[in-house]
């Protein structure tokens, strides 16, 4: 701790991000390689004990055990209904990708996306797996899941209904890489049908390890500035693009040959000259495989007849395989939303196509009374939430022909820069994400309502944002930007901010529920980003407290239970804190006893060699009646207890800041989990709060001398 600064700081270690956490993580810790050694010296095939073929596989509802879509199911090798099976044919494309009876075409056309990058594809589906030399009935496959990869084993019994199979196929019957990634991904998430209903870009970033945005499109702009531009640059740096025309009534079919409520693939683009006019087109794919768009530039469209030979020879496929050509402004009209799937270094190597990101990753859980502060920035809650500081440095580049373009699009509701508009702005992405959420979907749970704010810190408080009463500006920082706020997996956000200091602070649109997230920043020049929480801190000036003589019947008391030898142990200490204490205790609805183990803290902070002479027992009393005046004032009620959020508070006011681990860690140590924290009120005592504090004053003295940083890696 520097002398001069008079604050000790120190930094919370996450002991899961280690070197050892750079590879694949093994789920249920299948090996697949050691399993199919095993099934080839044995000579068997692989059955799965963790997702068996069976009803459970399938569903819980609509594909459960007893209901009517699940009869006459049975589970077949490919080899047992297809001859001379494969596992990737060598003309794959992303027209293999054809949809079954499942809902997920949200899933199917991001795998039809995928295919368009062989790196990409062989990332998910690893290479060397096939069904002729070195078969045993086992493969596996890789995907993003909030933070690192997993590699999900399956075995290769497939659901099939009247010798066809149920779900995904490949318009290659002979070819089984999709059928049995969607196996991977059912296993991973508890079965087929929780797959039901998504959104494309759940999937993106699943293959990817990428950051999804949503770019809605508003049908009151007849010519939608640079969406052309947009999905064009986003195809060349690799990114995976969708699109989706909406429904309120399901999935159903138009004139037109579109399909309302669907997803769609979006999988190239081009411009073509009709004379003086330029036409803009976009290629989709439906991922049923079939029904494709019947209008202008469709591929029975008389305009193709007006185009070089070669260009119609390039660009037209005259077939039945779901994919087809619309001009930009039909493609407007009928469509919805467009998303995008932004890839991060990590996939697409050290220099990308297009220009590459840089990322900062974060782990977080929403906790009810603590944390959970809900959406709204005049709550009295709402700065309890997670908080996650980031600094912009560097603008982007200028490119001319896309100003206008990305800055004008984002979510719903959110406003962008002045048109013309030239200040220099960096671009970033924030990406938040509900984790395991689906999987609990056969619980009757659903994704909740989340997304995050922007603020912007200002200069001239740089200064003071590294003290706990720093939270005493909060309020009245301006915010720069937000997100949607809406009941998905994946909220993103593309932010043109000024460089400079911001606080990003992501929330649950209502307080007290809870969840773990995973918030992520990408941005296209090097950036800092650090959680305002794991760094706890103290104001020790603030922490000082004027002398204050002791009164002559403590001071007596003192001498009594000190005995001749002028000192105190743990258990006098223990006595003389209960007595003088007392009045403050007896208006308490729940009184509680100071511990013997308090006492023995206090000794190890003020006292030496584990006794307290009367001089250290006047530091102490001082100390004692300055947290004895905040906790009053943070309890409201006069209760004797405080809730998390109120503790939280009152450390911040006595010069105590960055304890949201430590204070979710004696949540533990209290005997409560999680789920009792749901529905209980959860309560600190005097005596809690005074071990909070306690940590801290010993922590100071350990740090005199040093340089003020400390890694913690538990508090027990």
């Amino acid at each position: 701790m520097a002398c001069g600064s008079r604050r000790v700081t120190i930094q919370l270690v996450n002991e899961e991000t280690g070197p050892e956490t750079k590879g694949p993580k093994l789920f249920r810790g299948q090996n697949y390689k050691a399993i199919r050694a095993a099934c080839l010296d044995e000579g068997i095939l692989f059955r799965d004990p963790y997702f068996p073929a069976g009803p459970d596989a399938l569903g819980y509802d609509q594909l459960g055990p007893h209901s009517e879509k699940a009869k006459g199911v049975e589970w077949k090798r490919p080899h047992e209904f297809c001859t001379e099976p494969q596992f990737i044919c060598e003309d794959m494309s992303r027209t293999d990708v054809c949809q079954g009876r499942l809902g997920n075409c949200w899933f199917l056309a991001a795998a039809a996306s995928l295919t368009l990058y062989p790196r990409l594809l062989s990332r998910v589906v690893p290479p060397g797996q096939g069904f002729q030399r070195g078969y045993a009935g086992v493969f596996h496959f890789q995907l993003w899941q909030f933070g690192r990869w997993v590699d999900v084993v399956v075995d290769d019994r497939l659901p099939v209904c009247e010798g066809k199979l149920m779900f995904v196929r490949s318009d290659q019957r002979n070819e089984f890489w999709a059928p049995l990634l969607e196996k991977a991904y059912a296993k991973l998430h508890g079965s087929y049908e929780v797959m039901r209903g998504g959104h494309m870009n759940e999937a993106f970033v699943d293959f990817t390890g990428g950051v999804g945005e949503v770019l809605y499109l508003k049908k009151d702009t007849p010519n939608p500035p640079g969406l052309f531009s947009i999905l064009r640059h986003a195809l060349a740096k690799e990114s995976l693009v969708g699109a989706t025309a909406l429904s309120d009534r399901g999935e159903y079919r138009t004139e037109d040959g579109l399909v309302k409520g669907h997803a769609y693939s979006v999988t190239g683009t081009h411009k073509v000259s009709l004379g003086f006019t330029k036409v803009r087109l976009l290629r989709l794919r439906n991922p049923w495989g079939r029904v494709e768009w019947n209008g202008a530039w469709s591929d029975s469209c008389p305009r193709w007849d007006a185009l070089p030979t070669e260009w119609r020879d390039a660009l037209l496929v005259k077939k039945e395989d779901g994919e087809f050509w619309m001009e930009l402004l039909d493609f407007f009209r009928h469509f919805d939303t467009v998303q995008i799937c932004s890839l991060s270094p990590e996939v697409l190597g050290p220099s990308p196509a297009g220009g590459g990101w840089h990322i900062h990753t974060f782990q977080g859980r929403w906790v009810r009374g603590f944390n959970s502060g809900g959406s709204q920035p005049g709550a009295e809650t709402f700065w309890t939430n997670p908080q996650f500081r980031l600094t912009l440095l560097e603008p982007d580049e200028e490119d001319e022909e896309e100003d206008g373009s990305l800055r004008c699009w984002g979510a719903a509701g959110a406003r962008g820069p002045a048109r013309g508009a030239r200040t220099p702005k960096c671009t970033v992405l924030l990406s938040l994400i509900q984790r395991n959420q689906r999987r609990l979907r056969a619980q009757g749970l659903r994704y909740l309502t989340v997304g995050f704010h922007v603020f912007q810190i200002p200069e001239e408080l740089l200064g003071l944002w590294d003290s706990p009463r720093s939270r005493a500006h909060l309020s009245g920082l301006l915010r720069a930007d937000r997100s949607p706020f809406c009941a998905r997996r994946d909220v993103s956000r593309r932010c043109r901010l000024r460089p400079g200091h911001y606080l990003v602070v992501p929330s649950t649109a209502r307080a007290g529920d809870e969840a773990d997230f995973t918030l992520r920043v990408f941005s296209e020049r090097r950036h800092t980003a650090m959680e305002v929480d794991d760094v706890i801190s103290a104001d020790l000036h603030a922490l000082m407290v004027p002398y204050i003589p002791l009164e002559l019947e403590l001071q007596q008391l003192f001498q009594e239970l000190a005995g001749e030898e002028e000192e105190l142990g743990a258990p006098q200490l223990q006595v003389l804190l209960s007595i003088a204490l007392e009045p403050a205790r007896a208006h308490a609805q729940t009184p509680r006893e100071i511990g013997l183990r308090t006492c023995e803290q206090l000794l190890q902070c003020f006292g030496h060699g584990g006794s307290l002479d009367l001089y250290h027992f006047q530091q102490l009393w001082g100390h004692l009646l300055e947290w004895q005046a905040t906790f009053d004032k943070f309890d409201e009620d006069a209760s004797g207890t405080m809730n998390s959020y109120e503790l939280r508070l009152a450390l911040n006011a006595a010069g105590m800041g960055g304890w949201g681990d430590v204070t979710q860690s004696l949540r533990g140590r209290r005997g409560r989990s999680k789920v009792q924290g749901n529905t209980r009120k959860e309560r600190n005592s005097r005596a809690d709060s005074l071990e909070k504090t306690l940590m801290l004053e010993k922590i100071e003295q350990e740090d005199s001398g040093g340089d003020g940083w400390m890694q913690v890696a538990t508090f027990s």
